[in-house]
């Protein structure tokens, strides 16, 4: 699978499309003013302890308080407090020995917040998920600084490697190597990443992370909550630090200064790569130019069209996505399980697809076409399921139901993207109905009436031409129109048609100055 990196610059910040063999496979924003990314460490201040949730309100400088539940509190929090105590109050130019600092009694998984935080301590947290709608930053205590091929977690001593390194040589090989290297009162999770890694490759990852610890420390020093201690790198650096690999041949960008940023980062972490980053120059847009902006255009919206001529409905609540297959036109009656077990394929993959474009969380219900046979019902779960392991939130695919239902739970750390791909229309303003025709004909008689009885001008009404064949139109049995019998109660008058106006808008013009007279 061959996959690119497109940045657009904007006048807000940035824009990063991942395309996956062509295809538009994730989309995301990094807004020059934006904060409370996921990752981000803050020194905040415990503003209000909630038995009854058994969680605690921090403050880190949002304006609705993060939420700390004891189940994120980390078994080493007892350590934690202790570490950023010293480090704010610590008075040397160097930062802590680890290998020196003493680890302290780790608390129970079943307690109570309110055994482990009395009165308003400062606390150093981690953004778990980021705000949504009302509610703010969810965060966490048990820190994790991530690298390329490692994650390092500080307070702890365990080496762990991704359950999606299946061979047992090779996460033995992993185990002592980074066991070897590994320094005291840290633990070490090694990502999927790592595999068929060298010591050097990790030893260069270790100290890249390192680094970031001791700059936390160093952060720390003297400051008063809330207040931010370390930033997550930008989208795009993240990006590459988690995806990038063999197969990336790309990586392109408008703007000269994130090419170099690119650079500096690339030089870094894979020297090799250097080659694949392109400074793109024209005129036309680089999503234009890349198919980027058709894609963001077909893929988002409440209808999504599948190539066979099927298609998906997608509907959402606060915490609860439902997609619908259709097969559209194209079904046939003749073989009716084979259309559906190949529209359900098909709408698979679109939706495995659509879960990441969108970053759609919390639980998604699919109303797949109904089939019969067990093993197509099989075959569709399993598909499903194979679809989803690309996917970096945690996630699970559940059987189908009796009903033909799947369910999807997606982890959800941020707002769900969603981009407008369609205009309210002007006149109904999106209800789809609009004021009845003779409601509109007698506000419009209404006010030549009293234009004509209080002012001395000649009338021009202008309205939209559909409007102006109905006035005009002679539809009685006398053979007269509604603007004829106008001109014989209120005087004679003009209609002018204006193709510009909404079907229900009309105005009046003082014909001798062409003004247009204002109620």
């Amino acid at each position: 699978m061959n996959k690119e990196l497109i940045i657009q610059s904007t006048e807000s910040g940035i824009e990063i499309a991942l395309l996956e063999d062509k295809k538009l496979s994730e989309l995301h924003f990094d807004n020059s003013g934006g904060s409370y990314n996921i990752g981000d460490l803050y020194l905040g201040k415990v503003k209000k302890i909630m038995p009854g949730l058994n969680a605690v309100f921090v403050d880190i400088g949002h304006e609705k308080d993060s939420f700390l539940h004891y189940t994120d509190l980390s078994p080493h929090f007892r350590s934690l407090l202790k570490f950023t105590d010293m480090a704010i109050n610590d008075k040397s130019g160097t930062s802590l020995d680890m290998s020196k600092f003493t680890i302290e009694p780790e608390i129970i998984k079943t307690g109570k917040i309110t055994e482990v935080i009395q009165g308003k301590p400062n606390i150093l947290v981690q953004i778990l998920k980021e705000p949504i709608s009302s509610k703010g930053p969810r965060v966490s205590c048990e820190l994790s600084i991530p690298g390329r091929f490692i994650v390092v977690t500080p307070f702890n001593n365990f080496v762990s490697v991704s359950r999606k390194i299946h061979s047992s040589e090779e996460r033995k090989r992993l185990q002592r190597i980074i066991e070897s290297i590994k320094p005291a009162n840290f633990g070490v999770i090694v990502r999927t990443a790592a595999e068929g890694q060298s010591t050097a490759e990790f030893h260069k990852d270790l100290l890249t992370v390192i680094e970031s610890w001791k700059s936390i420390q160093h952060n720390l020093k003297g400051m008063k909550p809330p207040c931010k201690i370390l930033s997550e790198q930008n989208k795009t650096t993240s990006l590459l630090r988690d995806l990038l690999n063999d197969n990336f041949n790309s990586i392109i960008a408008d703007n000269s200064s994130i090419i170099d940023e690119i650079k500096s980062y690339i030089a870094k972490i894979a020297p090799d790569k250097e080659k694949i980053i392109y400074h793109y120059q024209n005129t036309q847009s680089v999503f234009e130019h890349y198919g980027v902006a058709k894609q963001i255009k077909a893929s988002f919206g409440k209808t999504v069209m599948l190539q066979s001529g099927g298609y998906l409905i997608i509907e959402h609540t606060e915490a609860l996505h439902v997609i619908d297959v259709n097969s559209g036109h194209k079904f046939s009656s003749e073989n009716q399980e084979e259309t559906a077990f190949k529209t359900n394929i098909e709408a698979a993959n679109e939706i495995a697809r659509q879960l990441r474009l969108r970053d759609l969380g919390g639980i998604v219900v699919v109303d797949f076409i109904d089939m019969k046979s067990p093993d197509n019902r099989r075959d569709i779960v399993k598909l499903m399921e194979d679809l989803m392991k690309p996917d970096r939130a945690k996630h699970s695919v559940l059987p189908l139901s009796k009903f033909g239902l799947l369910q999807i739970t997606r982890q959800r750390l941020r707002p769900e993207i969603n981009i407008a791909t369609d205009d309210n229309c002007p006149s109904c303003n999106g209800t789809g109905k609009i004021r009845s025709t003779q409601l509109l004909i007698d506000d419009i008689e209404k006010h030549i009436k009293y234009l004509t009885s209080h002012l001395n001008v000649k009338l021009e009404l202008h309205v939209n031409p559909i409007i102006k064949s109905h006035l005009t139109f002679k539809k009685s049995l006398l053979g007269k129109s509604i603007y004829s019998n106008w001109k014989k109660l209120y005087g004679s008058f003009d209609i002018q048609s204006d193709e510009s106006y909404e079907i229900i808008k009309y105005a009046f013009f003082d014909k001798s100055t062409s003004e247009e007279i204002k109620f």
